[in-house]
């Protein structure tokens, strides 16, 4: 018989999160200062953003990557009886989305979205149950140059966070430069997906475990794995990065494949270059999936990635230089412009009247709630980074104002407060 959790036990496992889920407390909430440069990038390339609901028919899941995602999903039976599962990533409702409303739009959609995801695993180093994530999606457009584009966005997100060619680098293959490989070697089509999936895992894996795998194909793979292989395409692909100055970021490396069958062309990943993170992000072409999920009513050209704030954040923790931007960077989001001390709290009717039309204006300001030593309201000032700090007292109708870093003292007309502050700030 299993023993019930005495009371004080149930309450603290009701304070606790859930395993693998986070919170956001004010002074480490890293989650808006990635968001906002994510957001800023990808407008910067033209990306419009969107979003799906966060809860998605099971089928949908299933439908792209088989019966076995369910186990990954946090799924079940709503009151109505449907089978809906949390989202795990976001490219099945993209597809979706675009397969009901493509004719609202102009094509190519460049399309952009930041949400949340669930995936019910084992936590590991950089790999949570919930995360955000950044997707960015080029729908409609089957020519090179949107790989390129897609490329040097993900190249410039991370570049945004202060990351230069000396910390991460993107490893670029093509899915097809392998179907080839293998219509050469007059492979039948029903072993590609099962080599593929072991080229992928070669670098994780043991050379045997590998070969066993491969087969027949084992010695002329490791050899082009050695080389490097050859590939119109990619030398392209780095040309055109190369005429951004972004050259340095890439490197062909065709033993990347990535895991998931939907790829079909282009792909890529993104590493730390100390090779000490999971990575940082992915993606690549996947021209056929729209087709798929919608039952063959459309076909759209498309490729995408997706960038995890989990990773993302480990790593601009491990960079002195990155952490201190970010650290500095949510300190300064975090302070206020102006601290309104009450002095006197006859005045206070007075204070919240100008407070109001200072907000007006866009001030962020703060003030106590409740009658509080002017002592205390100071501290109040600086503890929040206040810029200046107005005091009413004994002056009013005149309004003191109060420089917090250089300690200068002023007094000013009520009536010409907001003018005056607009000069100071």
């Amino acid at each position: 018989m299993i023993n019930a959790p005495v009371p004080e036990q149930r309450n603290t496992l009701l304070m606790q999160s859930l395993p693998g889920f986070r919170d956001f407390l004010p002074e480490d909430c890293r989650r808006n200062y990635i968001f906002a440069r994510w957001r800023e990038v990808a407008r910067r390339y033209g990306f419009v953003e969107w979003d799906g609901p966060p809860l998605e028919t099971t089928e949908l899941y299933k439908k792209k990557s088989g019966a076995e995602i369910v186990e990954q999903l946090f799924n079940f039976t709503d009151k109505a009886e449907r089978e809906v599962a949390l989202r795990p990533e976001l490219t099945p409702t993209l597809a979706r989305v675009v397969a009901v409303h493509e004719r609202e739009f102009k094509k190519p959609l460049k399309w952009f979205s930041i949400g949340q995801f669930f995936r019910y695993e084992k936590q590991q180093p950089g790999r949570l149950r919930e995360h955000f994530q950044l997707n960015c999606d080029i729908i409609g457009e089957k020519h090179l140059a949107a790989d390129i584009e897609l490329v040097a966005l993900c190249i410039d997100v991370l570049r945004a966070f202060g990351f230069t060619e000396k910390d991460f680098i993107v490893r670029i293959s093509d899915r097809e430069f392998w179907t080839d490989f293998f219509r050469d070697k007059k492979v039948p089509a029903e072993r590609w997906e099962d080599l593929l999936q072991a080229i992928d895992k070669s670098a994780r894996e043991p050379r045997e475990k590998t070969a066993e795998k491969l087969g027949d194909l084992a010695d002329p793979i490791f050899a082009t794995l050695k080389s490097g292989g050859k590939s119109a395409k990619l030398e392209q692909l780095v040309e055109g990065l190369r005429a951004r100055g972004l050259a340095d970021f890439v490197a062909v490396h065709v033993g990347i494949v990535r895991g998931l069958a939907y790829y079909t062309g282009i792909v890529f990943e993104v590493f730390d270059r100390a090779g000490k993170f999971r990575a940082i992000a992915g993606g690549g072409r996947y021209d056929n999936l729209i087709s798929q999920l919608s039952d063959d009513t459309l076909s759209l050209p498309a490729l995408g990635f997706a960038m995890g704030d989990v990773v993302l954040g480990e790593l601009i923790n491990e960079i002195p230089r990155t952490r201190e931007a970010m650290q500095k960077s949510i300190a300064n989001d975090s302070r206020i412009d102006i601290y309104v001390v009450i002095a006197k709290e006859q005045r206070r009717a007075n204070a919240l009247a100008q407070i109001q039309q200072l907000r007006d204006r866009g001030y962020r300001i703060d003030y106590p709630l409740t009658q509080t030593k002017v002592a205390r309201q100071f501290q109040a000032a600086e503890d929040l980074g206040a810029r200046i700090a107005l005091l009413y007292g004994d002056e009013w109708p005149q309004v003191k104002i109060k420089n917090m870093a250089t300690g200068e003292q002023e007094l000013v007309p009520g009536e010409k407060l907001g003018d005056r502050v607009a000069e100071l700030l």
